[in-house]
């Protein structure tokens, strides 16, 4: 949810969304945001990248003949299970599909003469990194059109990497030529380059650093051959730059070099041998400095450090924790799962959430976080039950965390709610993560928002993820609107969360995936590889709902038939 810090989340995101409804078999999204070609295109307007840039208002549209074809590069070698097409009303008739390793070799996994257009799920079963898209035969007398072309799967390299290729620079001492540490940005020295914490980060000084040229060295502590560096930038980033090896930190030999620096992550292919490692920036992309969140380098020799292990991948199928909310009426949340947080709410909300005053069983199976509007606004609330005390208010309601109690790192997290719904009510089913609680500020320490709903939108939904550099207004999410108004019925909210993908779902019909290639090089990093806790909660007003109206009715009800956990 918008957590710590006003959000104002936008209802219409800067980019919209593909709604894909891949079937529950099918594995990540692995073609938005890759290259993409085509044999032809109507014109530039509609280029081959249209169809995988997961926006349904955008397009690839061909030129008016047959045959003709649209393909995309993984990047990687997957097992593809699945292909999902988003016609325009120009759509094809005949086409196969057809896989291939090397982009040269190609078979065929789906062919068929009978095409009808709309939206088309087709099983497939192939090892590719290239998948195309034959088209033979047109349905109009126009070319053809896509807006969207999914591939879906997972990878098939899940071994340790290769050998030759380890990293290096894991907590090893960093210098550059200048940093900050004040309030704009605390503890931003070099040493947050190597720490392989993707929130952390180096910085340039305000005072005297925004100048270029700007630069960050790693010690490797013995001599190594290096083979790959990779820099996963904040917003201040370097258009012109050199990667730079040395033997005794003073006279350099250039690896790498680029004037167009795009930015976020990047990953560099070098050759050279050296002790030390240079980032050595010449021109800036904005009137900040230079600032990166990680720069790692790998390779053989030097003196590296192990680093911690991997959190265990997740088994979707094993249940790990629940709470079914199967007490008596009236009962309080079980205290050994669930905690409540006192107080008044932030971004903006104008609820004061009780300790479980407006948090009970309903005796049939149901946790039910009830807000209400108190009988005499700006009064004090009627006390608490269980505190005793009181607080002036005009609306109350609950809010419930499970931190200390049960944090965990990947699974699916699903919970079947049926939410509150009219003007000012903003219901949400969401994951923060644990170290906000050991001083990592929000967004540094990571929000997963499972499910929001802002009540003036009857039939929409959220799914959203907030870290530095996408967090608020531009966190990075999609809607999915409903066929009925989300507060009709029941619905089953989930996400299925790894090392490398989140997917996200409501009654089994998966709308948005987060792939975190794609995320790391198009908005910022991933910060998911921690212990998160799940919070429930059913805010009154707000940035993003804004207040009740006069048509609001209370008391409003986010009704929980349980939350699960499967790992």
């Amino acid at each position: 949810m918008r957590s710590l810090l006003s959000l104002g989340l936008a209802a219409a995101l800067a980019v919209t969304l593909i709604q894909a409804t891949p079937s529950a078999a099918a594995g990540a999204l692995i073609s938005q945001g890759r290259p993409a070609t085509a044999s032809s295109s109507e014109s530039a307007a509609f280029p081959a990248t249209a169809a995988v840039d997961g926006d349904m208002g955008t397009r690839w549209s061909s030129g008016f003949s047959d045959p003709q074809w649209l393909q995309v590069d993984l990047g990687a070698t997957f097992a593809v299970d699945q292909v999902r097409l988003s016609w325009e009303a120009a759509f094809a008739t005949a086409y196969t599909v057809q896989a291939s390793t090397n982009g040269t070799t190609w078979s065929t996994v789906y062919t068929t003469a009978a095409g009808t257009g709309g939206t088309q799920t087709l099983p497939v079963t192939a090892s590719a990194r290239y998948v195309r898209l034959n088209l033979t035969a047109r349905a109009t007398q126009y070319g053809y059109s896509l807006w969207e072309f999914q591939v879906y799967g997972t990878p098939t390299d899940t071994g340790p990497p290769p050998t030759g290729d380890g990293l290096l620079s894991y907590n090893k001492p960093a210098t550059a030529s200048t940093f900050q540490d004040d309030g704009a940005c605390s503890g931003c020295v070099p040493a947050r380059v190597t720490d392989l914490d993707p929130a952390t980060r180096w910085a340039t000084s305000a005072t005297n650093g925004w100048v270029d040229p700007g630069w960050i060295t790693i010690d490797l502590g013995a001599t190594a051959t290096v083979t790959k560096v990779v820099l996963q930038w904040d917003p201040a980033f370097a258009t012109a730059y050199q990667i730079q090896l040395s033997d005794n930190n003073s006279t350099w030999r250039t690896v790498y070099q680029t004037t167009q620096g795009r930015g976020f992550k990047e990953t560099l292919t070098v050759s050279g041998t050296g002790r030390y490692v240079r980032m050595y920036g010449t021109a800036r992309s904005n009137g900040y400095g230079y600032s990166l969140w990680e720069f790692q380098v790998y390779g053989t020799g030097g003196n590296p450090t192990t680093p911690p292990a991997a959190p265990p991948a997740p088994n979707f199928t094993r249940l790990a924790w629940s709470d079914e909310f199967n007490g008596a009426a009236n009962s309080t949340p079980d205290a050994s799962k669930w905690k409540p947080e006192v107080g008044p709410g932030v971004n903006n909300e104008l609820q004061y959430y009780t300790n479980n005053n407006n948090a009970r069983m309903d005796g049939a199976g149901n946790l039910v976080i009830q807000a209400r509007r108190e009988v005499t606004p700006g009064s004090a609330c009627p006390p608490d039950p269980l505190s005793g005390g009181s607080t002036t208010c005009q609306y109350t309601s609950g809010r419930l965390n499970t931190n200390g109690k049960f944090d965990f790192t990947y699974g699916r997290v699903e919970a079947r709610i049926k939410v509150s719904s009219t003007q000012g009510l903003w219901p949400a089913f969401w994951l923060l993560g644990s170290n906000f609680f050991q001083g990592r500020p929000w967004p540094a320490c990571g929000e997963i928002d499972i499910m929001e709903h802002v009540g003036r939108e009857l039939n929409n939904v959220y799914s959203t993820l907030h870290a530095p550099g996408y967090y608020g207004a531009g966190g990075f999410g999609s809607p999915l609107a409903l066929s009925t108004p989300a507060g009709s019925q029941f619905r089953t909210f989930a996400v299925d969360w790894n090392a490398t993908s989140m997917r996200f779902s409501v009654d089994g019909n998966y709308f948005f995936t987060v792939d975190r290639a794609n995320l790391e090089s198009t908005r910022g990093p991933w910060v998911y590889d921690h212990p998160f806790f799940i919070i429930l909660n059913n805010a009154v007003g707000g940035d993003w709902p804004g207040p009740p109206g006069a048509s609001t009715q209370f008391p409003q009800n986010m009704t929980i038939d349980y939350v699960r956990v499967y790992r």
